[in-house]
C-alpha cells in the first residue's frame, strides 16, 4: 500500500538543489531535521544546518499547512519558511513555500536590507531501489 500523502516525514529537494530531511512528525505536528542549502551568500562552507518546525493537523484532503525555521550554522543567518503540502495531479507532493532569510548586519541602519523574501518548490527525494 501507498504511503500516506502529504506527511512532511522523509527528504526532500528543492528547485535549486537544496536537500531537507524531515525526521518523524510528532502528534502535535511538531518535527526536527536537518537542511542542507545548495546556495548561500557567504563564501562561508556550507554545512547541514538544524531545522525545526511545525506541521498543521492534516485538513479532510490531508494537504497541510507547515512552517519550519533553519538556523544556518554556517553563517549568522536564520531562514523561516511557511508552506503547503499539495497533491498534483500526477499524485506527486509538492511542498509549495515562501521563505524570509534574515542576515545579522552591523547596525540599525542595514536593517532595510538585512531580510530577504523567496519562493521555493519541494518534491520528494525517491530512494533508488
Amino acid at each position: 500500500s501507498l504511503p500516506p500523502q502529504c506527511v512532511l516525514t522523509g527528504r526532500w529537494v528543492n528547485d535549486l538543489g537544496s536537500n531537507m530531511t524531515v525526521m518523524a512528525v510528532n502528534e502535535k505536528g511538531e518535527f526536527l531535521g536537518s537542511y542542507h542549502t545548495a546556495v548561500t551568500a557567504t563564501s562561508n562552507e556550507i554545512k547541514v544546518s538544524p531545522l525545526h518546525g511545525s506541521q498543521h493537523r492534516t485538513n479532510k484532503n490531508s494537504q497541510a499547512t507547515f512552517g519550519f525555521t533553519v538556523n544556518l550554522s554556517f553563517s549568522d543567518s536564520v531562514t523561516v519558511f511557511t508552506g503547503q503540502c499539495f497533491v498534483d495531479e500526477d499524485g506527486k507532493e509538492v511542498l509549495k513555500t515562501m521563505w524570509l532569510l534574515r542576515s545579522n548586519v552591523d547596525s540599525i541602519k542595514d536593517d532595510w536590507k538585512a531580510t530577504m523574501v523567496g519562493v521555493n518548490v519541494f518534491t520528494r527525494l525517491r530512494t533508488k531501489k
